[in-house]
C-alpha cells in the first residue's frame, strides 16, 4: 500500500496539537508536528512545528484571537514547507461520543449535528473540537475527515462498570460511563503488545487525570464516567464527589441565580473549572507550581497533591480487587511520564500488594521501568502514542 500523508488534530480549549504522517498498513512514519497554543490569550500565541527528529522548522509568537485562526495558521505552517505533503485525509481527537455514536468514522453533516447535541457531555472539550471540524472542512473541503472516539476503547465496559445507579428512563437517554482517554490507553496497549500484561492498570496523569483497569487489552473499569469530569481530582476539576455535595452547591448558587440554567451553568464551572488542584491550593492546577510552593512550605498546595495521589490509590487499590491481582502498572501522561515523586507517593504504602518502587529508577532521567527487581507486580512509565492511534483509525476506515 502506498504511503498517504494523514493530517491529526487534537484541539484543546486554547491550543491545537497537530502531527503530519505518511502512513501505509505496515508502516506509520512521522514527518513533522506541532502545536498552536495561546489561543485568545491576547497575544500571547505560538507556533511551533517541528521536524520528525524534534528539531525546530518554524516556532513564532503571535496574537491568535481564536481556534479558526489557529487552524488557518496550521494550514499555512505546512504549505511553507514544500517537503511535508498535503494531506489526504485528516484524523481528529473526540473525547466523547453520543448514546448514538459508538464508533470512530467520517465527518458529514449529519455526525456534526448529532455530536453538537451532546456537547454536555464533554463540555471542556467538544466545543473547541466541533468547532475545529467545522472550520477543517472549510480550509480542506475535498479532503476527508475522520473522528477517532476517546470513548472507543471503553466501548464494551461490562454493565457493573458502564451503568450508574440511577432509574432507568433517565438511562435510556444514554446516560452510563463512557470514559475517556481511550486514545492514550489504546496507544500503551500497543506498545505492550506482544508481552501485554493479562492484569494491567494504566494511569494517565495530567491537566486531566484517569485510570483504567485492563484485562487482556479491554477495557474493564475506567474512573471516569458520563463526562470526563467525573474519577480523579484533576487539574480544575472535582473528580468523584458526594452528590449531596452537589445539591448543597446547587441550593447555594441558586440563591443568587435563581433561573435553573444559570445555577446549573455556575455549578459546572465550579466542578469543571474551579476545584480540583487549583481549588484545593488557591494557587495553581500546575504541578511544578504545587512541588515548588510545598518546597516552600504551602500547606494548601500540599493537601491539593496528596488529595490527588490519595485518590489515584484508591482506584489502584479498587482495581486490583476488580482485576484479581495484578501483572503491571504503567504510568502514562504529562504527571505520569515526568513526576517522579508524584509517582513515589502513589505507590507508597502499596507494597503489601505488590508495587515495590525502586528509588533510583524512580528518580532517573526518562526512566522506564521503576519497580525493584523483586517487586511482584512491574512498575513502569510510558508516553502515550495517540496520534498514531488515530492514523491506524483512519487507514482502517479508508479501507
Amino acid at each position: 500500500m502506498t504511503a498517504l500523508p494523514i493530517l491529526v488534530l487534537n484541539a484543546g480549549s486554547s491550543s491545537i496539537k497537530f502531527a503530519i504522517f505518511a502512513a501505509s498498513s505496515s508502516d506509520q512514519s512521522q514527518l513533522a508536528s506541532g502545536i498552536i497554543e495561546g489561543i485568545a490569550s491576547a497575544g500571547q500565541g505560538r507556533c511551533r512545528l517541528l521536524d520528525a527528529d524534534g528539531n525546530t522548522l518554524q516556532d513564532e509568537t503571535a496574537d491568535i484571537p481564536d481556534s479558526a485562526d489557529g487552524l488557518a495558521r496550521i494550514v499555512r505552517l505546512l504549505a511553507d514547507h514544500p517537503e511535508l505533503p498535503r494531506p489526504a485525509a485528516i484524523g481528529h481527537r473526540m473525547v466523547c461520543s453520543s448514546p448514538e455514536i459508538t464508533e470512530n468514522q467520517r465527518v458529514t453533516p449529519e455526525l456534526l449535528a448529532t455530536l453538537e447535541h451532546y456537547v454536555n457531555f464533554a463540555p471542556l472539550h467538544t466545543p473547541p473540537a466541533l468547532y475545529i471540524l467545522r472550520h477543517t472542512l472549510a480550509a480542506y473541503p475535498h479532503v476527508p475527515s475522520f473522528i477517532a472516539l476517546d470513548s472507543w476503547f471503553h466501548r464494551d465496559l461490562p454493565p457493573t462498570s458502564r451503568s450508574l445507579p440511577i432509574p432507568q428512563h433517565f438511562a435510556a437517554l444514554g446516560i452510563h460511563r463512557y470514559g475517556a482517554h481511550g486514545l492514550s490507553y489504546e496507544s500503551i496497549v500497543d506498545q505492550l503488545a506482544p508481552h501485554l500484561p493479562q492484569r494491567l492498570i494504566v494511569a494517565h496523569l495530567g491537566n486531566g487525570s484517569s485510570i483504567t483497569a485492563i484485562r487482556n487489552g479491554r477495557s474493564l473499569d475506567t474512573s471516569m464516567g458520563l463526562t470526563p469530569t467525573g474519577g480523579l481530582i484533576s487539574a480544575t476539576r472535582t473528580g468523584d464527589i458526594d452528590p449531596g455535595v452537589l445539591l448543597f452547591l446547587l441550593r447555594q448558587l441558586a440563591s443568587s441565580a435563581p433561573a435553573t440554567l444559570d445555577a446549573a451553568n455556575a455549578l459546572e464551572r465550579i466542578v469543571n473549572r474551579e476545584s480540583g488542584l487549583l481549588g484545593v491550593s488557591e494557587l495553581s492546577n500546575d504541578m511544578r507550581t504545587l512541588r515548588s510552593a510545598i518546597a516552600d512550605g504551602h500547606a494548601a498546595a500540599r493537601l491539593a497533591v496528596d488529595l490527588f495521589t490519595t485518590s489515584i490509590r484508591r482506584f489502584i487499590g479498587a482495581y486490583i480487587a476488580q482485576l484479581g491481582g495484578l501483572d503491571m502498572l504503567v504510568f502514562t501522561g504529562g504527571i505520569g511520564q515526568h513526576d517522579s515523586a508524584t509517582r513515589a507517593e502513589v505507590c507508597r504504602g502499596l507494597d503489601a500488594l505488590g508495587l515495590v518502587l525502586d528509588p533510583a529508577r524512580n528518580s532517573a532521567h526518562d526512566p522506564t521501568r521503576i519497580s525493584a527487581d523483586h517487586s511482584p507486580v512491574t512498575v513502569r512509565t510510558l508516553a502515550p502514542a495517540e496520534e498514531r492511534i488515530i492514523v491506524r483509525h483512519v487507514l482502517r476506515l479508508l479501507a
